[in-house]
């Protein structure tokens, strides 16, 4: 099975950061945060993306097409111009760098993939959210399903913290810091998908989230799975300040060893 990631967006609420390198290769303790959705998926066995590059997509490419030296030790012999490799560091990932498109939405950059997918189940989410969801379980559900997709369903987090008042009264009864039951349920993306969804997507200016998703849910054919675990993105530059804090404090996201 196959995981398609979305990385071609301009992520403009990140503009302090992404007119440099895109979104997804903006980095959490040190490595993309697109590295670490991958991992996410490689923690249960899924170790075939597809990425779906658009915005400074070449850097994603770069990012890759280097990733062997990058994170090896090596010794260079200038004299003879020769590298020998110390100690490498390799994942077992299989990735297609696609290029589908500056400007292409969300269900465009979808559908550009679909040679990549053949005629199988896959996985898709989106550049820029970490979860500890288990992958497996939710590829299961879809299955037992029997529907065209499904969505993971997750709880926004609250921003702020929370006042418990009394409509009569003028002072505070107890404070609370933000929690997850205060945030709305919202589509967290990591989708599993059937081929057939290719066909509801009309072009590059197709947004998934709008007329594919609706179709789906007007025939009955898109399942939700509830996640009630840990799940955050990265749309501003407060998200990116947060997970860096939590990966310095043991972050929920990481299921690997």
């Amino acid at each position: 099975m196959k995981a398609v990631i979305l990385a071609g967006g301009y992520g403009t609420r990140l503009s302090e950061e992404t007119g440099v390198v895109p979104k997804p290769l903006l980095e959490i303790g040190g490595r993309p945060i697109l590295w670490h959705i991958m991992k996410i998926y490689a923690a249960h066995g899924i170790t075939d993306f597809v990425v779906c590059c658009g915005y400074k997509g070449t850097l994603i490419k770069e990012y890759f097409l280097n990733y062997f030296n990058r994170n090896s030790d090596f010794t260079i012999d200038l004299s003879s111009n020769s590298i020998e490799i110390t100690r490498g560091a390799v994942e077992p990932w299989r990735v297609t760098l696609a290029d589908t498109g500056l400007d292409s939405m969300t269900g465009g950059r979808i559908k550009r993939i679909a040679p990549y997918i053949g005629n199988e189940t896959f996985c898709l989410t989106y550049g820029d959210g970490v979860s500890d969801i288990d992958i497996g379980k939710l590829v299961a559900f879809h299955r037992q399903q029997g529907t065209k997709a499904t969505v993971t369903a997750v709880r926004q987090p609250g921003r702020f913290g929370t006042l418990d008042l009394s409509e009569d009264v003028t002072r505070v009864n107890a404070i609370r810091e933000k929690s997850v039951l205060d945030g709305q349920t919202i589509n967290g993306g990591f989708f599993v998908l059937e081929p057939s969804v290719f066909d509801l997507i009309e072009g590059d200016q197709t947004v998934w989230e709008e007329a594919p998703l609706q179709q789906l849910v007007r025939s009955n054919e898109l399942s939700v799975y509830r996640h009630e675990g840990f799940w955050q993105n990265m749309d501003t530059l407060r998200d990116k300040n947060l997970l860096q804090s939590m990966w310095d404090n043991n972050p929920p996201w990481r299921v690997w060893n």
